[in-house]
């Protein structure tokens, strides 16, 4: 098949990579004409997955926008907040038949609208798909075993991306509850924000395991919410990725979490970061869509209050541990 992705960040490399190694011929389109010129000539993404060697007979990468859309299967690897822009640039190009698969693990910041709703929105009458999962694109790109769900109501067209996508290393699950992965892939970016925060407090695997575990239950709330399937959320884009996220050196959300709980100012974290932090970007408006479904999501409204200067690191845990008491239970 013949692919683009669209995105040259560490994700959208590591994908176009398996998918050439896997036999496929794909275009990886970056926005920058100087970095495409680069990764293009030295075959490597030297900024943001060093080490990695892309193959040269198959992957070609570029910045011409027009020139990539010609493929069969349009990939986006763009964080959520710059989704809507770039629908709207691709949607006048978009052919019959063309797929998309949505990478982004996040909500549209002005409409609360999913990946795929606001692909849908734009390009209508294309199958659309979210492919997520615990993914490190430093592990991916390394091909390190790794499993992930594919989501989408085209079932046929589901089945034949499978068979692509997949290879000994790359396993791909399907799935039909495409809402349920999306906000799963959004809501474990938060909490991994939260166990961060902990982690540089100082504190251990009491902790993380409590912040997890009850972080779990703010995912299947919210999902529930939206009518997502309650299998979604012990699966591989909630819980699987909720453990990897929340616990890995690669997570840049926990990067981020780890920081504040060192008590460094946001602003400082994120200028220091080449990469996108996905859940501080998300938190604002799930919080808000919480409060308008009278979803209880304590630990999702402790980052949104620390992100927003209202709340030190150190109080934030303080009020998640001193709430009332309760019965354990998701509803």
């Amino acid at each position: 098949m013949r692919f683009t992705v669209l995105g040259a960040g560490g994700w959208g490399t590591a994908i176009a990579r398996l998918l050439a190694r896997n036999g496929h011929t794909v275009v990886l389109w970056a926005r920058d004409p100087a970095k495409a010129e680069a990764i293009d000539r030295v075959r490597e993404n030297r900024l943001y997955l060093p080490g990695v060697i892309l193959p040269r007979e198959n992957l070609t990468v570029t910045s011409d926008l027009v020139a990539a859309l010609t493929a069969e299967v349009i990939v986006a690897a763009v964080p959520s907040f710059g989704m809507a822009a770039l629908v709207e640039r691709i949607a006048p190009h978009a052919t019959p038949d063309q797929a998309f698969i949505n990478l982004a693990k996040g909500l549209d910041p002005d409409s609360g609208r999913t990946m795929s709703e606001v692909i849908h929105t734009r390009i209508p009458n294309h199958p659309v798909f979210t492919l997520s999962g615990p993914s490190h694109a430093e592990e991916v790109g390394r091909d390190m075993p790794t499993a992930v769900v594919l989501a989408g109501v085209d079932r046929e067209r589901g089945k034949r991306l499978q068979t692509e996508i997949m290879t000994p290393r790359f396993r791909v699950y399907l799935s039909r509850d495409i809402r349920g992965v999306e906000l799963c892939g959004t809501v474990k970016n938060i909490i991994a924000i939260a166990v961060g925060v902990a982690d540089g407090l100082g504190y251990g695997d009491n902790s993380r395991g409590a912040l997890i575990t009850r972080g779990l239950v703010e995912l299947v709330r919210f999902g529930r919410a939206f009518g997502a399937r309650d299998a979604t959320f012990f699966g591989l884009a909630g819980l699987g990725d909720l453990v990897a996220t929340a616990t890995s050196p690669h997570s840049r959300n926990h990067y981020v979490g780890y920081h504040l709980g060192k008590g460094e100012p946001l602003t400082r974290i994120l200028a220091g970061m080449d990469m996108v932090a996905e859940g501080v970007h998300a938190v604002t408006t799930v919080a808000q869509l919480a409060q308008e479904r009278e979803v209880d999501m304590p630990i999702t409204n402790a980052v949104h209050r620390l992100m927003h200067g209202e709340v030190s690191a150190a109080t934030l845990v303080d009020e998640i541990m001193t709430r009332p008491p309760k019965e354990e239970g998701v509803t």
